[in-house]
């Protein structure tokens, strides 16, 4: 489990506005609402990276930025890898998981500065996989990717849930948070307006957003066998 109880403020500002919030092992929880919300200071709250929060152990909790990226010449394997710090081991069998859960195991010895925008987002997932946290952060980890690489990520995620962590995760897509989640958390200027099913939270999701409210809440797409 993981809770967060607080208000934040950045540079004087204040962010978030009397947060309450818990995820609990099994859930995939999607934090959803538009830019400014509040959402990747909320994420970075959970992962104990804000300014007088409490800190949390890397070896249980792995958090990915948004627009993660590797900016050296490293193989795919040795991104891998860097998720085994927190641990101070080099660890090959679960380096070895978290590539096959990635699908990346034919390129391990690709540079990721040479591999495609969607694989090198694979390898970055990779990394926080590695580490075996219980609890798994991801700021926006289908940004830029094609449809069906971003469905390959929710599904990925959705089975590692299923299988027992606690996954939270930033969507602007209310079609992914829709088919994948068990929880769409809803913010707004910095206040959660809506923690519930999917089906329940996307009417407060649409609002948010400006959108019709009369978005499809029903799951439209089963997700893919493997990633």
């Amino acid at each position: 489990m993981i809770a967060l109880t607080a208000t934040v403020a950045l540079g004087g500002r204040p962010v978030l506005h009397d947060i309450a919030f818990t995820a609990q092992p099994g859930q995939l929880v999607a934090l959803c609402g538009p830019n400014g919300a509040g959402k990747s200071t909320l994420l970075r709250a959970l992962a104990g990276l804000l300014p007088g929060l409490p800190g949390r152990d890397p070896r249980q909790v792995a958090y990915l930025p948004q627009g993660a990226r590797c900016a050296w010449g490293l193989t795919v394997a040795e991104v891998a890898a860097l998720g085994r710090l927190p641990h101070g081991d080099a660890a090959a069998a679960p380096i070895a998981r978290a590539l096959t859960l990635c699908g990346l195991d034919s390129l391990r010895n690709a540079r990721v500065d040479r591999i495609s925008g969607g694989q090198a987002r694979r390898a970055m997932l990779a990394r926080i996989l590695a580490t075996e946290a219980p609890t798994l952060l991801l700021d926006e980890p289908t940004a830029d990717l094609d449809p069906a690489a971003a469905h390959a990520i929710m599904a990925l995620l959705r089975r590692l849930a299923q299988a027992g962590a606690t996954v939270i995760v930033v969507l602007h897509a209310l079609d992914l948070a829709r088919d994948y989640a068990d929880r769409m958390v809803v913010l707004q200027d910095g206040r959660i307006i809506a923690d519930a099913a999917p089906a329940d939270a996307l009417p407060a999701a649409a609002r948010a957003f400006g959108l019709p409210v009369g978005l499809d809440t029903q799951p439209r797409l089963l997700p893919p066998a493997a990633a």
